[in-house]
């Protein structure tokens, strides 16, 4: 199985992979957090208006479900570089690859973009209420971030993954929209 290129999803690669998809499964991601941690200048925010993407942020003792996706033979070269023109735009994530499980305990290693805690885009730590605020407000190259949150979490509901952080936002964020 591990002879092929595993992708982690956990924000819009879940419901947006954009590269061809041989097989999903629910997996899980030890020692990291799905987070809003991470101002976007591109594609949910501006320069003058950042809005908040999510990214993968280290975290002793947690844990982030998502989706493993296994890239179609023969298609990992172009995936890796639309990946990474997609991801990489302002180098706030890094491309590491990262042991991920699975329901019946095996495991593979998986290609996952995480957060860059130096980097001037890194916002850890944000109030959920700050979040809401900032995601309301906030759009850039493809579209609202607020559609980005709704997008998610709908998502990740349809696949029964629960992230308690992102229905909280998501109920603030319609809330304050009215």
């Amino acid at each position: 199985m591990q002879d092929s290129l595993w992708v982690f999803g956990y924000g819009s690669l879940i419901w947006h992979p954009g590269f061809p998809v041989a097989e999903q499964r629910i997996a899980r991601l030890d020692g990291w957090h799905r987070s809003f941690c991470m101002r976007s200048i591109h594609h949910r925010g501006t320069e003058d208006h950042p809005g908040l993407v999510l990214a993968l942020d280290r975290a002793a003792g947690s844990a982030c479900n998502g989706v493993a996706f296994r890239v179609e033979p023969g298609a990992e070269e172009e995936t890796l570089a639309a990946l990474r023109e997609r991801e990489l735009v302002s180098s706030a994530y890094l491309e590491t690859h990262l042991d991920v499980g699975f329901a019946d305990g095996t495991a593979i290693s998986a290609l996952a973009y995480v957060i860059d805690p130096d980097h001037v885009q890194y916002c850890g730590g944000l109030p959920l209420e700050e979040q809401a605020q900032i995601i309301l407000s906030a759009s850039g190259g493809r579209g609202p971030n607020r559609d980005y949150l709704f997008s998610t979490v709908d998502h990740l509901h349809a696949l029964g993954i629960a992230d308690a952080d992102l229905d909280w936002l998501a109920a603030r964020v319609r809330a304050l929209a009215g």
